[in-house]
């Protein structure tokens, strides 16, 4: 009787383990990389390592993307995946960027959560399950590490890039309807199955701020946790890294992306400032108009005859500020007319793009379906 019992315990804790096995997430880990030859295999090697160590947490896949590379990324990127579990490779003919190499690995991946990494590691493996642990534990649909939150650290970054990072946030953040401090940043947590439905068509870095304008706009919950961003967490004295960030492409994307978000501020605001020039240069053509009414007075005794001389006086005495104050408020209206417009128009888009989404679930659940039924 005791054998039995302990056969019959035995296998109810195997079946517990096996249902314990089955509600452990798939987590897809995407890292894209363009050129990177040199720190790849060691990058991959401690990802793998880091996601091994984890199972008990999550299943889990390693995407690498390759974004056309001109050196042998791919092939060390294969030639690792060939000898590693749960690694796949995918290959872009030419560089397409970090958008499009995004929107490839998305389609690609499984995972019922999907997580963004950047390949050199400037942010370590270990915001991985602090990432996963949150999305979790908030019910949220991104989290996102932050290093300009509080909490946050920034570390060995170049100070062009650094500068522009901080302000770009700064600048997003002012934009957005979230209070967000990091809306650039590509390391972080996503609900999969959110991601995927997302219709996105960013090509480049704007992908980030356009899945968080497209998620704010279905009501979705994001979050930030505090993370460490260091380009050398080794303390290497040898290290030697330049920023490939392309500075015009990256402040004509960050501009874009807060019009994206705001886009009635980038003709209100300049629109209200000519309004209150031109008010300014009005305020002086009156004042030198008053200020020559005594000047007028053998004009005769008509208020519109010498109000209409004292004008033509102040005009001959300063008429620059008669050419400001009415171009300044023609360049008022124009710009406020086109903010109105904006707002009405984004308020278009957001109706569109619910449809859009509705649209977009319903037929890919429809093919989900059709497939599965004739497999």
């Amino acid at each position: 009787m005791a054998t039995l019992k302990s056969l019959s315990h035995d296998r109810s804790r195997n079946i517990n383990r096996k249902d314990e096995a089955k509600n452990i997430p798939l987590l897809s880990v995407i890292v894209p990389g363009y050129n990177e030859a040199e720190i790849i295999e060691k990058s991959l090697e401690i990802l793998h390592q880091y996601l091994s160590i984890n199972e008990y947490r999550f299943h889990w896949e390693l995407l690498v993307i390759n974004d056309g590379s001109t050196d042998n990324t791919g092939e060390l990127a294969e030639r690792f995946a060939g000898h590693h579990a749960n690694v796949r490779v995918l290959h872009h003919a030419v560089n397409f960027n970090l958008g499009q190499a995004l929107r490839y690995a998305f389609n690609e991946s499984q995972g019922d959560y999907v997580v963004t990494l950047d390949i050199d590691l400037s942010y370590a493996p270990e915001h991985i399950g602090a990432m996963f642990e949150a999305i979790v534990r908030e019910h949220a649909k991104i989290v996102i590490a932050s290093p300009y939150m509080e909490g946050g650290k920034v570390a060995n970054v170049p100070r062009i890039r650094k500068f522009l990072s901080i302000n770009a946030n700064r600048f997003l953040s002012a934009t957005s309807e979230e209070d967000l401090a990091t809306l650039t940043g590509m390391v972080r947590i996503y609900d999969g199955t959110f991601l995927r439905n997302l219709s996105l068509r960013s090509m480049d870095v704007s992908i980030h701020a356009e899945i968080l304008y497209k998620a704010i706009l279905l009501g979705a919950r994001i979050i930030e946790i505090p993370a460490t961003l260091d380009w050398n967490p080794t303390n290497d004295q040898n290290f030697n890294r330049s920023s490939s960030m392309k500075i015009r492409k990256s402040i004509f994307a960050y501009l874009f992306s807060g019009f994206m978000f705001k886009p009635f501020i980038f003709f209100i605001l300049p629109g209200l400032l000519f309004l209150l020039l031109s008010f300014y240069s009005t305020f002086w053509v009156f004042a030198h108009t008053f200020r020559n009414l005594p000047l007028v007075q053998h004009l005769g005794n008509s208020y519109t005859t010498r109000f209409s001389a004292a004008v033509a006086e102040a005009f001959q005495q300063a008429p620059h500020t008669f050419i400001i104050a009415g171009i300044a408020l023609m360049l008022a209206i124009q710009l406020i007319s086109l903010g109105v417009l904006s707002m009405q128009n984004k308020r278009y888009f957001e109706e569109l793009f619910y449809l859009g989404t509705d649209i977009y679930k319903t037929n890919k659940h429809a093919k989900s379906h059709h497939g599965s039924k004739y497999n």
